[in-house]
């Protein structure tokens, strides 16, 4: 079975809260959807608006789609996770009233 080329592109939007997003390759083909499942990563799969990606694309149920999608962001991705305490911060505390310094 011949072993099918990496391409690369460029996260058009994607929605951690629908789990789906689009991606738009280099190459200058049609918008390639993406569902949360393809995502290679560590934890929470998602990807930001304009992160550089790299994907194998396939053709399941006569709809095109990237799959196996890497980010190649710094961040893997996740600089639009939002929410969660920047490094140093310091929280003082129970979780039901805790805030942050």
């Amino acid at each position: 079975m011949a072993q099918m080329a990496r391409q690369a592109g460029t996260v058009k939007w994607f929605s951690g809260q629908k789990g789906f997003g689009f991606i738009s390759p280099d190459d200058g083909g049609e918008d390639l959807f993406v569902h949360q499942t393809s995502i290679r990563s560590d934890g929470f799969r998602t990807l930001s608006e304009g992160d550089p990606v790299e994907f194998l694309v396939s053709d399941e149920a006569g709809r095109t789609r990237a799959v196996d999608v890497t980010s190649s962001a710094a961040d893997g991705g996740r600089s639009s996770g939002g929410g969660g305490y920047e490094r140093g911060d310091r929280v003082s505390g129970d979780q039901q009233s805790g805030r942050i310094q």
